[in-house]
């Protein structure tokens, strides 16, 4: 099971608050004896201050030294020090503040805020606490506002449980509560696993990586080799630090959640897939094109269009010629790609597309019956699918077929019956992106095969992508996160 320690300085700091045995003081924690076992210690350090080398600094230090997870981390005291690392979204801070201020706030010049695990008294302020708390892990935080013009964050600084009030320490333990049960509700018997992976999944997406009988058969696998595989949703962020790998199942965007799920992961020091700098990468069509023009990989001609360059778009269009394939950089599953025949097709696409963008690619269209996706691991193939066009229309998925989204047929085939070329190639575009777990579709044309994209995230569906594999699918990606984990283990070890 997980033990949980709370370590404040002094036995007076806890004085508000029920007894436990789970509190100690700083100097009860330091003079713990060295030693190691299978419970997994989950530490939260209520120090008063975390100044280098004094006691609540100690604390988080030697905690990562005896394998501890700690609250706040090392890392997390040291980026709290230097303000150029408070990159939290504060675009739309100023409307948040002018809103809930009270009468007469437009004469106020600061402000501030208590942040509980990631929790405010300010219901305005609540997507910026959870985000501030996410940056910086930090059990008690206090945002300091100021204003000339216009809101901004002025200070982020840890506060002592010693200094908050009756109201203050009600709230800090609800929130503690709240915080301790999410991440510790469910206990591990290690006997059983030698480690434990959060899948990230979101049961209600429309068109997920992973279909129902596929997450089954991730858990299945992972048991088969003595891991435990546990499905998160996007609020169990605070959770992540019971497990020893991440596997997102989710759709990934770098500026929703599951992004921030694979930084923390990574900063966390666990097995990542899809690791933040695939989503970077893989997320951004026209960091691809680049990516892989750069490496000299073979993809359609593709140039870039600018929002109010009229000029441009029309001497783009006629270097390509019609029909031409319109895309917005960030789009998934077919979504934002618009095939346009005309001058006056150009016009109608472009005018949809950057409201979402302010770049779009123009792509030549290249027409194949289907495309190649090939999987890869860890710069290995994994798997080879045909997947077929839509019937009556141009791409895989029909997102306005009646009835709702539609995709065309597949066939999957042993890597080794594909071709050759393709399968180089889709090697090749995967080591410019990393090591991870990525599908590479390409397109076949004339004896010559181009890269479409590389996705970090590929579709893995029973029934689909495992239809020649089967179960050996999921093993072979357990076992490359078995060897990751492993790995990572023997490193702390040294």
């Amino acid at each position: 099971m997980t033990r949980l320690v709370i370590v404040v300085e002094k036995a007076s700091d806890w004085g508000s608050y029920y007894p436990s045995a789970d509190v100690v003081t700083a100097m009860d924690y330091l003079r713990e004896p060295v030693g190691r076992d299978d419970e997994r210690t989950h530490v939260i350090n209520l120090c008063r201050s975390y100044k280098y080398l004094g006691a609540g600094y100690y604390v988080s230090l030697l905690a990562e030294a005896r394998g501890h997870k700690v609250l706040p981390s090392v890392r997390t005291i040291n980026d709290l020090r230097r303000r150029s690392l408070y990159g939290v979204d504060i675009d739309d801070l100023n409307a948040k503040l002018t809103h809930f201020l009270p009468a007469g706030g437009r004469d106020t010049t600061d402000f501030g805020s208590l942040v509980y695990f990631g929790e405010t008294a300010y219901p305005a302020l609540q997507d910026l606490a959870r985000q501030v708390f996410e940056s910086f892990p930090c059990p008690l935080l206090r945002i300091e506002f100021e204003r000339d013009r216009v809101w901004q964050v002025s200070s982020i600084r840890p506060v002592g449980l010693h200094t908050l009030d009756d109201g203050q320490e009600d709230a800090f333990a609800a929130a503690l509560d709240s915080f301790s049960k999410k991440l510790w509700r469910k206990p591990r018997t290690r006997k059983l696993y030698r480690y434990d992976i959060a899948m990230l999944v979101n049961p209600t997406e429309d068109l997920p990586p992973s279909n129902k009988k596929a997450l089954k058969q991730f858990i299945a696998a992972g048991k088969e080799l003595a891991i435990e595989v546990d499905s998160i949703g996007k609020d169990d962020y605070q959770r992540l630090a019971e497990y020893d790998g991440l596997f997102i199942r989710e759709t990934t965007a770098s500026n929703d959640h599951t992004y921030r799920f694979a930084h923390r992961a990574e900063r966390e020091g666990m097995a990542v897939i899809d690791d933040p700098t695939s989503i970077l990468r893989c997320t951004n069509k026209i960091f691809l094109n680049d990516l892989m023009t750069s490496r000299k990989l073979a993809v359609p001609h593709t140039e870039i269009l600018y929002r109010d360059d009229a000029k441009g778009m029309k001497e783009v269009a006629e270097r390509l010629g019609y029909p031409l394939v319109l895309k917005i950089p960030d789009g998934s599953f077919s979504r934002g790609v618009v095939k346009v025949e005309d001058e006056a097709g150009l016009g109608k696409a472009s005018d949809s597309l950057f409201q979402h963008s302010a770049l779009l690619l123009a792509q030549e269209y290249l027409y194949t019956e289907f495309d190649w996706r090939i999987g890869v691991l860890n710069r290995e193939p994994l798997f080879a699918c045909k997947y077929f066009m839509s019937r009556g229309h141009w791409q895989i998925y029909n997102h306005n077929a009646k009835g709702g989204a539609k995709s065309g047929g597949f066939e999957t085939i042993p890597v080794r019956k594909a071709p050759a070329e393709v399968v180089k190639l889709a090697l090749k575009a995967t080591n410019a992106v990393g090591d991870g777990l990525y599908g590479v579709d390409l397109k076949h044309v004339n004896g010559k095969a181009v890269v479409i994209e590389v996705n970090d995230n590929p579709s893995i569906d029973a029934g689909v992508e495992d239809a020649y594999l089967g179960d050996e699918l999921y093993l072979r990606v357990m076992r490359e996160f078995l060897r990751r984990m492993e790995r990572k283990r023997q490193g702390m070890a040294r």
